[in-house]
């Protein structure tokens, strides 16, 4: 497995609602929505309860977990 590079750099609020964006467009997050706190509002699917997130690089870190996951599920094609 290759290992995550070191970012050098905070990830802003910018990035975070891009990368929230990204994933309840493709329909692997139900809602993310930013707080005026600087929270994050996430919920997995419908039925399930809201998630609190503490700022924009719980996101960030929340986006890569799910393409890990997903990369980690497909099998190799190599």
């Amino acid at each position: 497995m290759i290992p995550r590079p070191v970012r050098t750099s905070e990830p802003t609020i910018t990035e975070a609602g891009a990368w929230a964006d990204v994933l309840v467009r493709r329909r692997l997050l139900h809602a993310a929505v930013p707080a005026p706190t600087g929270q994050w509002l996430v919920q997995f699917q419908p039925d399930e309860p809201v998630h609190v997130l503490t700022g924009p690089a719980d996101i960030v870190e929340l986006a890569a977990t799910i393409q890990h996951r997903i990369r980690s599920a497909r099998p190799e094609s190599r």
